[in-house]
């Protein structure tokens, strides 16, 4: 496989991270692979490393929760192969993965032949989802229906990340004020920002603002 520069590994669990960023080292032609069990800390490297090519985010990272919440990720960053790396193959959450715009799926049950395979997939241009995806069962509420995205993004759901930016948003403070409150950079604030909107049904801040004030 082609080397490439840096890869970044997002999951709480230490011992899942260090195997899989080993992995990418030794099979995967990374010359560098960055670990984090944070999302923040995860959007802090993607924007001091531009050259990240390939990112993995565990969906049990606190913060994320469904492949949606990635898009966010996708639209700030969007030269990055981005997978997500899941417990569980859930065909709902599949699909999420492709409609939120990820390059992959890759589950952790995975055997180490088939994590470097999916990879190598991911960063040779295409997509990646488990071959046994046609087996799995789909949730009564399909991916897909009208407003489905919406209704599995209720307000009570906002991260206590998303909650900050909401209430400095309510504020007045820009994206940049904000960052320097929370001390990060404006480029994660930006990813929490897009991903709040979603989850509140809005294009953007001033919609935020509206729904605070009428919540």
């Amino acid at each position: 496989m082609a080397d490439h520069t840096l890869a970044l590994v997002v999951d709480t669990h230490r011992l899942y991270r260090e195997a899989f960023a080993a992995l990418l080292r030794r099979e995967c032609g990374f010359l560098d692979v960055r670990e984090t069990g944070s999302l923040d800390e995860a959007l802090q490297t993607l924007d001091e490393r531009r050259d990240c090519a390939f990112a993995a985010f565990d969906l049990a990272t606190p913060g994320i929760g469904t492949p949606l919440s990635l898009r966010s990720v996708r639209e700030v960053y969007p030269d990055l192969r981005l997978a997500a790396l899941a417990t569980a193959s859930r065909r709902e959450d599949i699909f999420l993965a492709l409609r939120a715009g990820l390059h992959g799926y890759v589950p952790k049950t995975f055997e180490p032949s088939e994590i470097v395979g999916a990879v190598a997939r991911i960063m040779g241009g295409d997509l990646f989802v488990p071959n046994a995806l046609v087996a799995l069962p789909l949730a009564p509420e399909a991916v897909g229906e009208p407003g489905s995205e919406r209704r599995s993004a209720q307000p009570f759901r906002l991260t206590p990340r998303q909650l900050d930016v909401l209430h400095l948003i309510r504020s007045g403070l820009s994206n940049k004020e904000i960052a320097k409150a929370l001390g990060l950079t404006e480029n994660t604030v930006k990813v929490h920002a897009n991903a709040l909107y979603r989850a509140l049904g809005v294009r953007d801040r001033s919609g935020a603002m509206k729904w605070a004030e009428t919540s």
